[in-house]
């Protein structure tokens, strides 16, 4: 009896529009909780508050949230009169970053609008994928199955790579590398051929990781953080946040009492707030931020499924395969599997750029969601307006 409730909670469709949702405010929520936790130290250190990093996350979200409802609204037909000018905008947008950018953490990948920096790579990606839907989309529509989708597709993505590139910026680089590949999978390339792209790809981030010695250290430091010589260097990051991780048992030692926010993780509100939450939270933090992870990809895979204009189906996957690498790499770093790439939790690491570009995200998945008809006739019968 139970199971089949269950069953019948997973596959109604409009239960799909609220797991989304909960995931996303949960998600939201858990984000401004922690990073307050995580960058209070830091705050008070460079900005002479507690407060300033979590106000100015708390500010993000508000323009995030009412922005996500709006591009829900949006209709299909707007969306690809946008699409249209996509790659031209992104290549434009990540041009101007490398003449008029400046370089925060090595990285030159940064506009300054004076009272904040912003990185204009995150919003390319959501437009990147909008225009990718696009062109497959339409290469769909005209039977042109024969046509040769990395030639549609990848010329561009390999422009904004090189571009995120000449800025120093690999893991930025390599999200827009899964980005690719997540769609010319979705797209049906051939099993062969994709395994070459994908065995391509990893040649040439060896290659980006030998060239420059920084990298190599940190690639260097992945089995063994705790090694002599390299643990005061590249391996005092992802050593202490396994520290932080392994101290913080089932529940943790409390809200608000990291040890390793205190100067040991430099990044602990950003690229480590993972092990904060286990440190604070425990096992059970963890394993919550990993469900509504997984419930937040569960919806956006399960509602991309039901698309029926083929623009959404891809537009709708190459988002969640675009959260999906964010999170494999942040947490693969903060637990020590992955080298530190420098990327942030999805909905949950500090940063507003980050944060604003998946909510254009979460926004097109909503809009794809009230466009099916099941959705839409549930949500209709709610009598919550704002729902639908």
């Amino acid at each position: 009896m139970k199971s089949d409730t269950r069953e019948s909670f997973l596959t109604k469709p409009v239960n799909l529009y609220y797991m989304l949702l909960v995931s996303t405010l949960g998600l939201s929520l858990l984000g401004v909780i922690m990073v307050f936790s995580a960058s209070s130290i830091h705050s008070l250190e460079t900005k002479g508050s507690t407060y300033a990093i979590v106000i100015r996350q708390i500010i993000f979200l508000t323009l995030s949230i009412p922005m996500a409802w709006v591009l829900s609204r949006f209709s299909l037909a707007r969306w690809k009169r946008i699409a249209r000018f996509g790659v031209i905008f992104s290549i434009s947008l990540l041009i101007v970053v490398q003449i008029a950018g400046k370089s925060v953490n090595g990285n030159h990948n940064w506009i300054s609008l004076g009272f904040v920096d912003i990185q204009p790579s995150e919003v390319v990606k959501f437009v990147m994928i909008v225009w990718a839907g696009f062109v497959l989309a339409k290469r769909e529509k005209k039977n042109s199955v024969q046509t040769n989708v990395i030639t549609l597709i990848a010329p561009a993505f390999a422009l904004c790579i090189l571009l995120v590139l000449v800025g120093s910026d690999l893991g930025t680089a390599s999200v827009f590398g899964f980005i690719l590949a997540g769609l010319l999978w979705v797209s049906g390339v051939r099993l062969g051929i994709f395994a070459g792209i994908i065995g391509l790809g990893f040649a040439g981030v060896a290659g980006l990781i030998l060239s420059a010695p920084y990298r190599m250290h940190r690639f260097a430091v992945l089995l063994n953080p705790f090694a002599e010589g390299q643990y005061k260097n590249a391996g005092w990051q992802p050593a202490h946040s396994i520290l932080g991780l392994a101290s913080g048992g089932l529940f943790g030692v409390g809200l608000g009492a990291s040890r390793q926010k205190w100067g040991n993780l430099a990044e602990a509100h950003t690229d480590f707030i993972f092990s904060v939450i286990g440190e604070e939270l425990g096992l059970f933090g963890t394993l919550l931020t990993l469900a509504l992870l997984a419930i937040l990809l569960f919806s956006i895979f399960r509602i991309s499924l039901r698309a029926h204009d083929p623009m959404v189906r891809y537009a709708t996957s190459g988002i969640g395969c675009w959260i999906a690498i964010q999170t494999i790499l942040n947490i693969g770093s903060a637990i020590g599997v992955l080298p530190v790439v420098g990327v942030t939790l999805p909905l949950v690491s500090y940063g507003g750029s980050s944060l604003i570009a998946i909510y254009m995200g979460i926004g097109f998945v909503l809009g794809a969601a009230r466009r099916d008809p099941a959705i839409y006739q549930e949500l209709k019968k709610s009598g919550n307006a704002w729902l639908r």
